[in-house]
């Protein structure tokens, strides 16, 4: 039997109030936390005219026992059970003993097909039934989708988002390690890549572009890489000008107000030129100004953060920074970005610092560029740009935020006016600060087993996940809950495994048959 078509029913409604309804399942169907069910209307809900039904789409947020017997009696059995190694049978044990789920309201399909707010209760005896594909038939694929995959338990159900909605208003991405961030992060590069929206990628692991795997390099559109280390056929030497830095850069790395004011002073007095005269120029007007052992710290830090080595009063640089090389790469990046195309930076061979400070200059510099283009009234025709940033809190955690603002916390509060956005990947929400989780309005959540990380996501996404700790703590690798105010309620997602989907895509290739601008073929 098609259940698609003549989906079984899984229960009966029974009784509970409007936060939480009380439905006895049958007992040859299955159910678990986060599923998704419907119940259809029955006797007056029924629309006589048009023939249809009022549709209450509900989802299981607990599983409880339920029985027609007394306690006792269960413990008696039990006992006869254990105890005496007795051959008790029970009479009609399916109907006697049970199991109850609890659903909490999602929303009402009406007659014509349109979603909303719950407002009434269905009847008592209302039959359960598993979720078909018309059910669901709201969540439609618009120009600028974005799949990450489909409703867990419905593989023919895909869930989509509006590319330019959901990158520039912020994405949370939050899990433990060993769920799936990893891959759900590749889906997402892959998609945004598909739908010619603007991304800079900075990678630690070098995962991302699938160097002996599957990966990034394999998308038909193409992506721009850039790496310190071996570069490979296609991508770009990361290299990157001393001259290019400014002090406002280095918001991100922890110094004092004395040493920071040094550095702006030097920025003041030599324009691009003050890194080089920081180390080889004692002999300023304005020494008098700032200690000398605030200048001794600077040059130390910066020292140890750009590989320089001072050698007959000239600079010698031995990292990605350079005296001669990459005065172009960061205006290279960000006018990739604007043109729609995904920028993978290997951060693998630097330090955390190191890895902020390349960050913090793309960034500041794809933001102003974004800026200016509100102010020419050229915003519009831009594609929209997203800054992803593994270990989120280095750069938004409450601690860092104390000492001042940054680049990436200024985009998390005024980005989304200017088609900019942060894609924050954390498995610590509850370092951030609750403005700025807030302004994430779509959050990608993975499973969490603390409860204090899990209270930070509930308390700061767009839609009342109060009842849905349970299910965030039980979700398995590959499975997630998406919130977001461009979704009509939290949507379970099962996250398709990357490797498999791209395999099959480069072998379609091979074939002859034509490119597809999604690694889901079947949902298009």
């Amino acid at each position: 039997m098609n259940l698609n078509m003549n989906p079984h029913i899984i229960g009966q409604l029974i009784g509970g109030n409007f936060k939480e309804l009380y439905v006895r399942k049958k007992a040859s169907e299955r159910a678990k936390l986060g599923q998704i069910v419907v119940i259809d209307s029955t006797g007056d809900t029924v629309d006589i005219v048009g023939g249809n039904h009022v549709r209450w789409l509900c989802q299981v947020i607990d599983l409880g026992f339920g029985s027609q017997m007394s306690s006792q009696s269960i413990e008696l059995i039990s006992g006869l059970e254990l105890e005496e190694t007795s051959d008790y049978e029970l009479k009609d044990a399916h109907l006697r003993n049970y199991t109850l789920l609890t659903l909490q309201n999602l929303l009402t399909i009406n007659y014509d097909g349109k979603v909303s707010a719950t407002k009434e209760l269905p009847l008592l005896f209302s039959k359960v039934r598993q979720v078909k594909d018309s059910d669901l038939a709201f969540i439609k694929k618009t120009q600028n989708a974005i799949c990450l995959g489909d409703v867990q338990g419905h593989s023919s159900i895909p869930v989509y988002l509006d590319s330019n909605n959901m990158l520039s208003h912020h994405v949370l991405i939050a899990g433990t390690t060993g769920k799936g961030k990893s891959v759900l992060m590749k889906n997402l590069i892959w998609e945004t890549a598909s739908q010619k929206q603007g991304m800079i990628v900075m990678d630690p692991h070098d995962e991302y572009i699938g160097r002996t795997s599957p990966g990034l390099k394999d998308h038909p559109e193409g992506v721009v890489y850039y790496t310190a280390g071996r570069v490979p056929k296609g991508g770009n030497t990361l290299k990157i000008n001393l001259e290019l830095l400014r002090p406002s850069h280095f918001e991100v790395i922890e110094l004092s107000n004395a040493q920071r004011q040094v550095m702006y002073l030097y920025h003041k007095k030599f324009g691009k030129k003050w890194i080089s005269e920081l180390f080889t120029n004692n002999n300023i007007e304005e020494k008098s100004e700032f200690h000398e052992m605030s200048l001794a710290v600077v040059r130390r830090k910066l020292r140890l953060l750009l590989d320089i080595t001072v050698r007959n009063n000239e600079l010698e640089c031995s990292s990605v920074f350079d005296s001669s090389a990459g005065s172009t790469t960061i205006k290279d990046i960000a006018r990739h970005v604007l043109e729609g195309r995904v920028v993978i930076i290997d951060t693998s061979q630097f330090s955390g610092q190191e890895e902020l400070l390349i960050g913090s200059m793309i960034t500041a510099e794809v933001f102003g560029r974004y800026k200016a283009a509100k102010l020419s009234g050229e915003l519009d025709s831009l594609p929209v740009a997203s800054i992803v940033l593994e270990e989120a809190p280095r750069v938004l955690g409450k601690d860092v935020l104390t000492e001042g603002h940054n680049i990436f916390s200024t985009i998390a509060r005024e980005g989304r006016k200017f088609r900019v956005g942060l894609v924050a990947i954390t498995q610590l929400p509850s370092l951030i600060p609750r403005e700025i989780l807030a302004n994430m309005n779509t959050k990608i959540i993975l499973g969490i087993e603390m409860s204090q990380e899990r209270n930070a996501i509930i308390e700061s996404s767009s839609q009342d996940l109060s009842a849905y700790s349970r299910t965030i703590a039980s979700l398995d690798k590959g499975e997630a809950l998406i919130s977001s105010p461009f979704l009509p309620f939290a949507v379970p997602l099962k996250i398709p495994f990357f490797d498999e989907r791209v395999k099959r895509l480069i072998s379609e290739d091979r074939a002859g048959r034509s490119k597809v601008e999604s690694i889901f073929p079947e949902l298009d």
